[in-house]
C-alpha cells in the first residue's frame, strides 16, 4: 500500500528520488530549495538503497559531478535555486551536447542578480530556450502542487533516459515550501550496470570493454562538418520530443469564451480566479503547462479557433506570454498579467486584468 505523508515540495522531491532508485544527488544549499539537500543528509538514502549524496564545493562542481556520473549509466540528480542554476549552465550545456541523462530541480527565486529568495517564474527563458551556450534543449516540467513534485521526479528519469537529455523539473518558491498531503509511491530498486545497458543500450562508460569498443563521452568535435551532423542529429531529437511528449491539463476550456494560460502555482492562483468569473457569468477556463518545452503550441492555437481572448498569468514580467502569442498566431487578443521581484499575485488581480486586458479590451 502506499504511504501517505504530509510534506513540504522540497521534502517531497528529495524523497521522490530515493524511492526512484536514484544513484546518486550532488547538491548545494541556496534558498528557498535547500530542504533538498537537507532532507536527503538526515534521511541518510545511502542506508536505504545505497543512494549517494554528497554536497559540493559549488554549484559548478556539482553540476559537474553530475556529468560525470550520467556518464557511466547511472540516475543521477541536482537541484538548486535561480542563481545556482545560471552558475549551472556551463555544464548543463555540456551534458546535452553529450547527450546524457540527468533531472535537474530549480526551485525558482526573485531575480535578477541575487534578488530575493522569495518564489518567481522569471527562469522561464533560461530553462525553456536552452539557457547555456549552443542549440539544445531541456525537457522542462512544471508541478503545480506538492504531489507532483513528488509524482515528476519518476517521470523526469523516463524522459531522460528515453531521449538521453536533461529533463529540469521547474518548480517555485511556493510550491517549494508548501505543504501537503501527498501519497509516496513505491520504492524502485537500483538498475544494475548490465540492467541499464538491457534497458537503455551500451552508450555508458561502464568500465566493461572486451565485447564492445570504447565509449568516449564528450561535447568536444573539432570537426565542423562533424558537429554539425551532430546538431542535425540533436534537433531530430528535440523534433520527436515535440510531437510526442506535450503535456497539460484543460480545466472548464470545453465552454469557455478566455482562457487563462498558466503553470506552477500561477496555475493554481488562477483557479481562484476561473470560479470568481464563472460566478459574474464570464466563461472562463484555463490551459495549465504540464510541459513548459515542448510547449503545446498546436493545442493552443486550436483552442485560438473558438475563444476570444488568452491572458498568459505568470510570476515574471513575461517570458511565456512569447510562446503563448506564437501559438495564437493572431488570430486572437493574447496579453500578459503578472507579478516580478519575487511579489505573489491575486486571485482578483488576475480577474482585474482579465477583464481590463481581455474581456474590456
Amino acid at each position: 500500500m502506499s504511504e501517505v505523508k504530509l510534506m513540504k515540495g522540497n521534502e517531497a522531491v528529495a524523497e521522490a528520488a530515493i524511492l526512484a532508485g536514484v544513484d546518486a544527488y550532488f547538491g548545494y544549499p541556496i534558498t528557498p530549495q535547500s530542504e533538498v539537500i537537507e532532507y536527503l543528509m538526515v534521511e541518510r538514502p545511502e542506508d536505504r538503497t545505497g543512494m549517494v549524496v554528497l554536497q559540493a564545493e559549488s554549484e559548478i562542481a556539482a553540476i559537474n559531478m553530475v556529468y560525470g556520473a550520467a556518464g557511466t549509466g547511472k540516475k543521477v540528480m541536482t537541484s538548486s535555486s535561480s542563481p545556482g542554476v545560471s552558475l549551472k549552465q556551463e555544464g548543463i550545456s555540456y551534458i546535452a551536447g553529450s547527450e546524457l541523462p540527468c533531472v535537474i530541480v530549480n526551485v525558482v527565486r526573485g531575480g535578477p542578480g541575487l534578488g530575493t529568495i522569495q518564489p518567481s517564474q522569471a527562469d522561464y527563458f533560461q530553462s525553456t530556450k536552452g539557457g547555456g551556450h549552443g542549440d539544445y534543449r531541456l525537457l522542462v516540467l512544471a508541478p503545480a502542487s506538492v504531489q507532483e513534485m513528488a509524482d515528476f521526479v519518476d517521470i523526469a528519469f523516463d524522459l531522460a533516459f528515453k531521449y538521453r537529455n536533461p529533463v529540469m523539473i521547474l518548480s517555485d518558491g511556493v510550491i517549494g515550501q508548501m505543504m501537503e498531503k501527498i501519497v509516496l509511491p513505491k520504492q524502485k530498486p537500483r538498475l544494475s550496470n548490465e540492467e541499464i545497458i538491457k534497458r537503455y543500450g551500451d552508450w555508458a562508460t561502464t568500465g566493461k570493454t572486451k565485447s564492445r569498443e570504447r565509449n568516449i563521452i564528450t561535447s568536444l568535435e573539432l570537426d565542423p562538418y562533424r558537429q554539425e551532423a551532430h546538431n542535425h542529429k540533436l534537433q531530430e531529437k528535440y523534433r520527436k520530443m515535440e510531437e510526442n511528449e506535450v503535456r497539460y491539463e484543460m480545466i472548464n476550456c470545453q465552454d469557455a469564451d478566455y482562457i487563462i494560460v498558466a503553470y506552477g502555482s500561477s496555475a493554481r492562483i488562477a483557479q481562484k480566479t476561473m470560479d470568481m468569473a464563472r460566478e459574474k457569468g464570464l466563461k472562463v477556463g484555463i490551459f495549465r503547462l504540464i510541459t513548459l518545452y515542448p510547449f503545446p503550441k498546436k493545442e493552443i492555437n486550436a483552442l485560438a479557433d473558438r475563444v476570444k481572448g488568452f491572458l498568459a498569468v505568470e510570476m515574471s514580467a513575461g517570458q511565456m506570454i512569447e510562446d503563448v502569442r506564437l501559438a495564437v498566431n493572431g488570430k486572437v487578443p493574447a496579453e500578459h498579467y503578472g507579478r516580478f521581484g519575487g511579489v505573489i499575485h491575486s486571485p482578483e488581480e488576475v480577474l482585474t486584468a482579465l477583464e481590463q486586458k481581455i474581456i474590456g479590451g
